[in-house]
């Protein structure tokens, strides 16, 4: 798909401010609940392997938490790429057809995801601000007046 390139580029949040939001309050609620359980039983009674899952969920937990704080999507002359734990990245040459799709009435929460088709594989890439989703948009028209 080299029909398609930017025409400047755009860096924007993975997640928008109500997904932010919504992930706050969920890691909150789930941590007091684990300070509520850890004060009535004696945890440091229980096996060394209790521990560790206990200790690895709430590291995953907070991992998690902290790259939908901070990942951003960039589009550029080059592709587009999404960081995270672990980056996403897809070259113009490799894109064979990009597409948006969302969950209808819920877009305040999970705004409008790109798919992009590879030769072997799909990629999603999150929008989370509105020059990103914008840039999406034209991307998906682009494939769709390629076909």
């Amino acid at each position: 798909m080299n029909l398609y390139q930017p025409e400047k580029a755009v860096t924007g949040p993975a997640y928008g401010n109500g997904f932010k939001c919504t992930a706050t309050f969920i890691t909150v609620v789930l941590f007091g609940y684990a300070a509520s359980i850890a004060t009535r039983f004696p945890l440091l009674q229980y096996g060394l392997g209790v521990k560790a899952l206990l200790l690895g969920g709430a590291s995953l937990m907070l991992l998690s938490y902290y790259w939908f704080l901070r990942s951003k999507t960039t589009i550029d002359e080059t592709g587009i790429r999404q960081t995270w734990m672990f980056d996403k990245r897809v070259e113009w040459r490799d894109v064979r057809s990009a597409k948006m799709i969302g969950i209808p009435y819920a877009s305040w929460l999970f705004p409008p995801r790109l798919v992009v088709r590879t030769g072997v594989s799909f990629v999603t890439f999150n929008g989370g601000s509105r020059d990103v989703l914008v840039e999406f948009a034209k991307l998906s028209l682009a494939s769709q007046m390629k076909k």
